[in-house]
């Protein structure tokens, strides 16, 4: 009979890869809200657990469709690049972004999932099809180098949200302790897959 396998009731991950030890609390003036696909709860390569741990007041909510999106009746920005190709789906263009918007009365919405399901919950969600979407801009070369990228210069859930938040805020460097603990994240699945890798060859 196998061990029953301890899990973190804060990270929802095994006790030998618990990510508290990196959670760097951060507070943001924009409200974030992380819609995270089911696929992604379980996946030890995600980072959107751990961007909800290091942000206070940010909520998480699993699904891949949304009856209602609780945004506190701030306005509602989502975290998603422009996509051309949404005609061609039947959904129409987003309303635009203006700058001049203050982080203090935006909920930014994250969609946390692979590129693939990040479309399929768009398209499900006439809700997020509706919201103006926050272009990022001059976004450094991604740290995740424990997931494939659909891209070149896609990031992870984590790095994106940071750059956003920083950009909304006019502020560069308030979000380096989230990118540092996401570096740390990045280090210690690396070394457990490296960990995993030896004891196979041994075996």
């Amino acid at each position: 009979m196998k061990a029953k396998r301890l899990v973190c009731p804060n990270c929802l991950r095994p006790q030998m890869a618990c990510i508290c030890r990196w959670v760097a609390p951060v507070h943001s003036a924009a409200e974030v809200l992380i819609l995270q696909h089911p696929m992604e709860v379980a996946n030890a390569k995600n980072s959107g657990r751990l961007l909800h741990l290091c942000l206070k007041g940010s909520r998480l909510e699993v699904g891949e469709a949304f009856e209602t999106l609780p945004t506190g009746g701030r306005r509602a920005v989502l975290l998603y690049p422009e996509t051309p190709g949404d005609r061609t789906l039947g959904i129409a263009p987003p309303p635009p972004f203006d700058p001049a918007w203050r982080a203090g009365e935006l909920v930014l919405v994250v969609l946390d999932a692979t590129w693939r399901k990040s479309r399929k919950m768009l398209y499900l969600n006439p809700a997020l099809q509706a919201m103006p979407r926050l272009p990022l801009r001059g976004t450094p070369p991604s740290h995740y180098l424990i997931r494939k990228a659909h891209k070149p210069d896609q990031l992870s859930t984590l790095e994106a949200t940071a750059y956003a938040l920083a950009q909304l805020e006019g502020d560069e460097h308030k979000y380096d302790a989230l990118i540092a603990a996401f570096d740390n994240f990045v280090a210690q699945q690396q070394a457990l897959a490296a960990r995993g890798a030896a004891v196979s060859r041994g075996a």
